[in-house]
């Protein structure tokens, strides 16, 4: 059985996009089960899968997090990995389904749990949003701050891989990372677009940011439960561009050098542990020549 692909809501699994795609499985919050249940539960996944991979959005309510660090403490696994990757909830839930595509290829469980940092840095994640007044999560100006209070306003914004904030409907300013006007940088690679609406009626991602980043399907899906919390305004849609192609992602993956974890003996790809969350240690000084490169990009793709 491939590594188990876990999250802590059902919202943030997305349908299969086919039959190979494996399900997430949810671990319920503590006020749904006791600890009983969940050790119950986390062991039964354990014994199935061998290895379980846990995406924990930082939004967590503490008495979540600490279930999961409760239940892995108490079973003295070290085979449960806990990964702490900061997107909005629709980004997560597309992250969330590329690793359960990636799990059933022949990675290494460690392989598999650092490749989700390598994965999120090309989630296009953002949201069309009608106002930016109280959103804490990408720099506002104060004239986006002003402009927000009007009925009208609405804002483009991306979260991430880089922060850029657009006004749209009128002469605005692109604020953030980039700056500029227009609409905010799409990614440069082939993807699939995802939405999911709120209390915003529009039709701006399926009909003009769609096309303007060449997409290659578009998709509709329930808005997390989270996300209105995140985005600071129910007023919204939300929207992720991610690559589809689960070859591709294995190719993505594939491609980045291996390392041993030198805590705790799994393999990783960047430069972090996704098991222990140990730092990739610096070679020893005969070894710089071989892994310098390394080093210095931990994302850097073997040349052999």
């Amino acid at each position: 059985m491939p590594t188990a692909i876990a999250v802590t809501s059902a919202d943030l699994v997305l349908p299969a996009p086919d039959r190979h795609t494996p399900a997430a499985a949810v671990l319920p919050p503590p006020e749904q089960v006791d600890l009983e249940c969940s050790l119950a539960h986390t062991a039964g996944l354990l014994e199935r899968h061998g290895h379980l991979v846990v995406v924990v959005p930082p939004w967590l309510a503490p008495a979540a997090a600490r279930r999961l660090r409760t239940v892995r403490a108490i079973l003295e696994s070290d085979r449960i990995a806990l990964l702490d990757i900061d997107l909005p909830p629709l980004g997560t839930a597309l992250l969330v389904r590329q690793l359960r595509q990636l799990s059933v290829f022949d990675f290494s469980p460690g392989v598999l749990a650092s490749a989700a940092r390598l994965l999120s840095h090309y989630i296009y994640a953002g949201a069309l949003l009608g106002s930016v007044a109280k959103l804490d999560r990408v720099p506002v100006g104060l004239k986006a701050h002003a402009k927000s209070w009007s009925p009208s306003a609405q804002f483009a914004v991306l979260a991430n891989p880089a922060p850029h904030l657009v006004k749209l409907g009128g002469p605005g300013a692109g604020h953030g990372a980039h700056g500029g006007g227009g609409l905010p940088p799409g990614p440069e690679f082939a993807t699939h677009l995802t939405f999911a609406r709120g209390q915003l009626a529009s039709d701006w991602v399926a009909s003009e940011l769609a096309p303007a980043w060449r997409v290659q399907g578009v998709m509709e899906n329930p808005l997390p439960a989270d996300s209105p919390a995140w985005w600071a305004t129910p007023k919204l849609v939300e929207f992720a561009a991610a690559i589809p192609d689960p070859a591709l992602l294995h190719q993505l993956v594939a491609s980045v050098r291996r390392e041993e974890c030198r805590w705790c003996g799994f393999e990783l790809i960047g430069d972090r542990c996704g098991f222990c969350a140990a730092p990739l240690t610096a070679p020893p000084p005969g070894q710089q020549g071989q892994h310098g490169a390394a080093a210095a990009d931990p994302y850097s793709r073997s040349r052999s």
